[in-house]
């Protein structure tokens, strides 16, 4: 009874991994719209929950990265409409550079390219974010 209880689990987690592998976009994904909903929310926290290692070892603390990004990526800190627009694997899904169109205030259109990069967890953690004014998807 125990050995069949432990291989379904054993197998529960194996598939579970594998189907994470398979869509690296969908996750990577589901960490921006996270992390978009943290800002609009002011969630420093939540927000700063995203971040790599690298992004965490620049800006040590929540408020120093929330205060980042209010001044440098004010487009993406309080976003109207966003669009998931193409994205790019690198290494089989080791990262993920995805295009996120946003309509921001004021009317003005912008291009964020979030680069995702995959944890020792299985996680996706935002790396970087370029932001070019622009209204149409341009590719990656």
């Amino acid at each position: 009874m125990f050995f069949r209880f432990a291989c379904l689990l054993l197998s529960m987690l194996l598939f579970a991994n594998m189907s994470r592998a398979e869509d690296p976009v969908r996750e990577a994904q589901a960490v921006i719209a996270s992390q978009l909903s943290a800002f609009a929310s002011d969630d420093a926290e939540m927000a700063y929950s995203f971040a790599s290692p690298n992004i965490r070892s620049i800006y040590r603390s929540e408020t120093q990265f929330l205060d980042m990004v209010r001044k440098n990526y004010s487009p993406v800190y309080k976003l109207g409409n966003y669009a998931f627009g193409r994205s790019k694997l690198v290494g089989g899904g080791e990262l993920v550079l995805q295009e996120v169109l946003i309509s921001g205030e004021e009317g003005q259109d912008w291009t964020a390219i979030y680069e995702m990069r995959l944890m020792d967890d299985g996680s996706y953690k935002f790396n970087g974010v370029r932001m070019k004014r622009n209204t149409t998807s341009q590719g990656i």
